[in-house]
């Protein structure tokens, strides 16, 4: 590739860097590579994998429906809480990766594992007595068949399985991108904001092409050839990860971030009755693959774990005796960035949980709207309802990426991109999540009462009437999603990108159990009181769910102020700020 060329220069610096790694497969002692020449074979496998993960998500809320029998609040409360485990499993992911395996072990057994999984899939499937005896959709008569614990059982490992194989994956695939570029240099970082776009670009393309014939085949022809799909598919994206073992750019593991937090959180405590009169801290060299952070004032409390109160603590060559009472500035100050996300962190919990809604309720309402298509009556399946988020976020980022930053480059007559910083992207994302939840209740309000007045379960407004609602999801995703990846991803330093990955799937994890508590919640307060409660049941024509989409537009509203006035202080304009420029943004949250 050109690119890749254009990079040999800049990487080679980089390459140098990891030259006195231990050789293991992809190595950068054993040749010069990275940049996009490894990017083009990550990008392969991170297309197919995502294909066949999101091809059972786009239609898990169709398949458990109607094939187990699922309904109501059940129904969304295992959507969620399978989505939640799977993002929750990337923080143990990000531990195994830094401390044990690595990132490309780590991928690789985790693309291993979703194979498992996507094949016990296929299997319930394929053989009907795996599952509960079916019933008729269309009916307004609660089911009759539900299915036994062991056809559970089965369903819920295949969901295991599946959700282990994402905590391998997800926290590493970003984070495995990101160690091709040399950082270091403008070029680099340019490289690595456009890497992001990208990465979601490239499978979110995919995912249209193929999710079109995924999806209607699992609807319309056979669930289990729409399975069976999807797992060739993860056999295909780990034939083409495997294929490009030897361009990568592999670092060793340093050790889990995560037992350094907790040796500092125990430091401080033990110390936290020392002074800070002119304290010497232990600062010792860290290795050459590691970012040095310079140590800074916020969050203060935490340096008491750094402060050599004796030399008792430190051995005769210098190093500290116990790294539960003495830790090192470089592991105080990665707790503190770690800290100094979190604020971002709990505004983009509330921006995904908005956009979670459709795949549980928009799945729901396009089920029971009028889904056919021209004189020969072609049933657009629901799932490809999903398809529309995954265009307009597509649509963004190609606009953005190829149109935008050329005219604002045209327009400024100069040859440095003009992007969007971080803080208008996630705001622009969260007002997105707004307008996303009050179209959705006024659609909502549309689709029930034509129901109600031709007294039909299937309401006669065209399912294409959840346009609008989808694409504004997208588009959420688009803006604060990227947004918040890249944040945490350049915030968090070099040697935390694991980290960084692990905390934006947790963030989606919590996304989807605040989801889960907020419908059960709702469901119970309004059952009580009123003839139509807010959610419950299999027929939304008895619900009011669009009293539901206007509580949650109400949330982000309140999301909107939270990180307006609070949480964007946390966030930096610029990856190119230093850790100085990040203690001025910050002196607020400074702890004494």
């Amino acid at each position: 590739m050109e690119n890749g060329e254009n990079y040999h220069s800049s990487s080679s610096s980089l390459a140098n860097q990891y030259s006195a790694i231990p050789s293991r497969p992809g190595t950068a002692a054993e040749r010069k590579a990275g940049g996009w020449k490894s990017i083009k074979y990550i990008l392969g496998n991170e297309s197919f994998e995502k294909l066949a993960s999101m091809s059972l998500i786009a239609n898990i809320t169709v398949y458990l429906s109607t094939k187990y029998n699922l309904s109501g609040i059940f129904l969304v409360t295992v959507a969620n809480v399978w989505s939640g485990f799977s993002n929750i499993s990337s923080l143990a992911g990000a531990f195994v990766s830094d401390a044990y395996l690595g990132k490309f072990y780590t991928l690789l057994f985790g693309a291993i594992a979703s194979l498992l999984g996507m094949g016990i899939m296929t299997l319930t499937a394929g053989i009907s007595s795996l599952r509960p005896l079916s019933w008729n959709q269309n009916s307004e008569t609660e089911r009759s068949h539900v299915p036994q614990s062991w056809q559970l059982g089965i369903l819920f490992s295949g969901l295991g399985l599946l959700s282990i194989g994402a905590g391998g994956i997800r926290p590493c695939n970003i984070a495995f991108g990101a160690d091709q570029f040399d950082t270091r240099t403008e070029k680099g970082r340019a490289q690595l904001e456009s890497f992001f776009n990208w990465w979601y670009f490239t499978f979110t393309v995919a995912l249209i092409v193929a999710l079109t014939g995924v999806v209607y085949i699992q609807t319309n022809v056979s669930w289990a050839l729409g399975f069976a799909i999807p797992t060739a598919c993860l056999a295909f994206s780990i034939a083409i990860f495997l294929l490009g073992r030897h361009t990568y750019i592999n670092i060793e593991p340093q050790g889990s971030v995560f037992s350094d937090m907790l040796k500092v959180i125990t430091a401080a405590c033990r110390k936290r009755g020392i002074r800070m009169d002119g304290p010497d801290f232990y600062d010792p060299p860290v290795t050459e693959a590691e970012q040095k952070l310079p140590r800074t004032d916020r969050f203060r409390c935490l340096d008491k774990a750094a402060v050599i109160t004796s030399h008792d603590e430190l051995t005769s060559q210098g190093s500290a005796k116990n790294g539960w009472g003495l830790c090192s500035v470089q592991q105080v100050e990665q707790l503190k960035c770690l800290i100094a996300v979190l604020p971002v962190g709990i505004s983009g919990v509330v921006a995904l949980m908005t956009m979670d809604q459709n795949n549980t309720f928009g799945i729901l309402q396009a089920m029971q709207m009028d889904r056919s298509i021209g004189k020969n009556h072609f049933m657009f399946p629901p799932g490809w309802m999903n398809i529309v988020s995954m265009v307009a976020l597509s649509i963004w980022i190609y606009v953005y990426e190829r149109i935008y930053l050329l005219q604002a480059r045209k327009i400024t007559g100069s040859s440095s991109d003009k992007r969007l910083s971080m803080r208008q992207r996630i705001r622009v994302g969260i007002v997105m999540s707004i307008f996303a939840m009050i179209v959705s209740g006024f659609v909502e309000i549309h689709r029930r009462n034509m129901a109600l007045k031709q007294e039909s379960f299937i309401s006669p407004a065209s399912v294409f009437w959840l346009i609008p609602q989808f694409s504004l999801s997208g588009l959420t995703e688009a803006f604060a999603a990227v947004a918040i990846m890249e944040f945490l991803t350049m915030q968090l330093g070099e040697n935390m990108r694991t980290v960084a990955g692990a905390i934006f799937f947790l963030c989606l994890s919590i996304a989807s159990y605040v989801g889960s508590i907020v419908v059960n919640v709702v469901h119970s307060v309004t059952g009580k009181s009123g003839k139509f409660p807010w959610l419950g049941g299999h027929d939304l024509n008895k619900n009011r769910l669009d009293y539901y989409y206007f509580f949650l537009a109400a949330l982000a509203g309140l999301n909107l102020m939270y990180f307006q006035f609070f949480a964007s202080h946390f966030v930096l304009n610029s990856p190119q700020d230093s850790h100085d420029t990040r203690e001025d943004n910050h002196d607020f949250a400074t702890f004494h």
